[in-house]
């Protein structure tokens, strides 16, 4: 775990959605180095507040819930909402109408920023074989991969309308290590996830930017040179685990659509099965 240089942002109150999720739980403590206060938040009881946070129970898809989890926030960092292909009506419930109920609570409370948790699957049918920016045009691989496409375009109307910035993570792949050759190119440590949300709320001026979420890794497919901006300087690579995930995975179809597109077994999965 990192700890926060002194120079570092801080703020008041600081909120975090889906504290109980898998990367909820890895920025939980991590977080409390930039704040005074830590909201932390999920749709069910998880357990007691820690020293220095509170603990806000709401549902994302209800508006009042979330008006109240907003009171007297500085800004956010969203992990909330579904985080894998799931059924329609449980993405939207979340990640949709829950979002625009986010947005929503940020304007009418005056919060500075949100870092949100969008996902590398936005771009999931690329191939494997191109290296794309945050300015390519979208191509999710199924329901959740779009779901975070709105939430950008979300993201993108409120900075337009009402001047509300945010910092739209495209996260690869966040493990203590990477699984399979894939996350080769897409693996991001908890360190440097930590560094990543750490230089999104602390870049002066961001409007809304969109940046990849991945260590400084040997093979990438993703160049987030117009997101410098943002000060993100990935310090891990999963080069050190190259030879062992090699060695679990010897062999690879080129013609499995999981081997050709960036997104993966997602490209396989959920409503069209």
């Amino acid at each position: 775990m990192l700890s926060a240089p002194a120079t570092a942002i801080r703020f008041k109150r600081l909120l975090l959605t889906g504290a109980a999720g898998n990367l909820g739980k890895v920025l939980r403590p991590r977080l409390k180095a930039y704040c005074d206060v830590l909201r932390v938040s999920h749709r069910r009881d998880f357990g007691p507040a820690g020293a220095g946070e509170e603990v806000v129970l709401a549902e994302l898809s209800d508006r009042a819930q979330v008006l109240r989890l907003f009171e007297g926030v500085d800004a956010v960092v969203h992990m909330g909402g579904v985080s894998t292909e799931q059924p329609w009506e449980d993405i939207l419930a979340g990640n949709i109408v829950g979002l625009v109920n986010v947005y929503e609570a940020a304007r009418q409370h005056k919060v500075k920023r949100i870092v949100f948790a969008s996902s590398n699957h936005v771009t999931g049918f690329y191939r494997q074989d191109q290296v794309i920016s945050p300015q390519d045009p979208v191509r999710p691989d199924g329901f959740y991969g779009l779901s975070k496409a709105f939430g950008e375009n979300l993201a993108q109307l409120y900075w337009d309308r009402h001047g509300l910035e945010t910092v739209s993570l495209r996260i690869g792949s966040s493990f203590p290590e990477p699984k399979d050759r894939r996350m080769l190119s897409t693996w991001m440590s908890f360190d440097d996830t930590e560094r990543l949300v750490a230089a999104a709320l602390g870049a002066p001026l961001v409007g809304h930017t969109i940046i990849y979420g991945m260590s400084d890794n040997a093979s990438v497919w993703w160049d987030n040179t117009s997101a410098r901006h943002i000060g993100y300087r990935p310090q891990d690579s999963s080069e050190p685990f190259r030879a062992t995930v090699e060695a679990r995975q010897q062999t690879i179809d080129p013609h499995s659509r999981t081997a050709q597109f960036q997104g993966g077994a997602f490209v396989e999965q959920g409503y069209y099965d």
